[in-house]
């Protein structure tokens, strides 16, 4: 244990032993355990876009196996999946890495205005099949957000109890919302809040861009001269948006980028205080070698920034 993960820990005072056990133990697995830094492999995709648009660019990824591998290999903190990637490894991976069940997902085939995820899955599945902790989505900004917001109230208080750690994706996105609004400085902060206020350990958001959306937002912003222009300083706003930096924040790698814009982008929310990154089609969808050399460059960019 290091004197870093036992700060963290100390930051979520009303946790339960077996809760605070399974944060320690994705703080404390893979290359960069003990830095108090995350980097999460995710494929969730396949469900979210379709089998297609996530795998053919590589088709290994078609197989569940070829994806906890890989978080195996490259020395992730943890592997993130819906329900049926999990059951298809969880037997033959346990206990070599830590497993996030997503108890949540939504597909391409529909498009709804007010964008709502399904559950797909539980707590009681999370605990049979011996992960660490569930994962879930919101919306804030759709119109069916009381609803998200109430499930994962629920399925939190569950957790807890049983000891699970939770992480909560926090996507805002609604008729109200630009494209533009859906990353926008003052709308990613808000919902990595709003995420904090529902009682997640850890939070996941998009990179922000410089865009302020509302209009109320950015008369606070301009007033308080709050920096929005780089990278580094949106990160810090988003971090200590989440009780002062008392909260993990990560942040999600998004679509394909090339190597170098990717890095550029990694190294600005290191510098940020972010506590890492979880990233999916950036690191699956190249090349096995390619992809771990990846990984380990953008871990080693989270925990050299102490």
């Amino acid at each position: 244990m290091t004197p870093r993960v036992r700060e963290i820990l100390s930051w979520y005072g009303s946790d339960n032993p077996g809760t605070l056990n399974n944060l320690a133990r994705l703080l404390n697995h893979g290359r960069i355990g003990g830095s108090g830094k995350l980097v999460i492999l995710p494929v969730d995709q396949g469900f979210e876009h379709g089998p297609a648009r996530s795998f053919s660019s590589n088709p290994d990824g078609y197989d569940p196996a070829y994806h906890i591998g890989l978080a195996i290999e490259s020395g992730c903190n943890a592997y993130a999946a819906p329900l049926g990637f999990i059951e298809a490894v969880a037997r033959d991976y346990a206990g070599e890495i830590p497993m996030i069940l997503k108890i949540n997902n939504s597909d391409t085939l529909f498009g709804p205005k007010a964008p709502i995820s399904a559950l797909t899955s539980s707590v009681e599945d999370a605990l049979r099949l011996g992960c660490v902790a569930i994962g879930f989505t919101i919306y804030p900004g759709s119109s069916e957000r009381k609803e998200m917001y109430e499930e994962i109230a629920k399925a939190s208080r569950r957790a807890k109890e049983a000891g699970l750690v939770t992480i909560i994706w926090s996507y805002p996105r609604g008729e109200q919302l630009s494209k533009a609004g859906e990353t926008a400085i003052d709308v990613v902060a808000y919902g990595a809040h709003i995420a904090a206020e529902l009682g997640a350990h850890i939070i996941k958001v998009k990179p922000p861009s410089s865009h302020i959306e509302q209009d109320a937002a950015r008369r606070v912003y301009e007033a308080n001269k709050i920096k929005v222009e780089t990278m580094k300083d949106r990160i810090k706003h988003v971090v200590e948006s989440c009780f002062n930096g008392k909260r993990i924040v990560i942040f999600s790698g998004g679509e394909s980028k090339s190597t170098p814009e990717l890095l550029d982008e990694i190294k600005g929310m290191a510098a940020g205080g972010g506590f890492g990154s979880i990233m999916g089609r950036n690191a699956f969808q190249r090349p096995r070698a390619e992809a771990i050399e990846l990984l380990h460059r953008v871990q080693d960019a989270f925990a050299g920034n102490k």
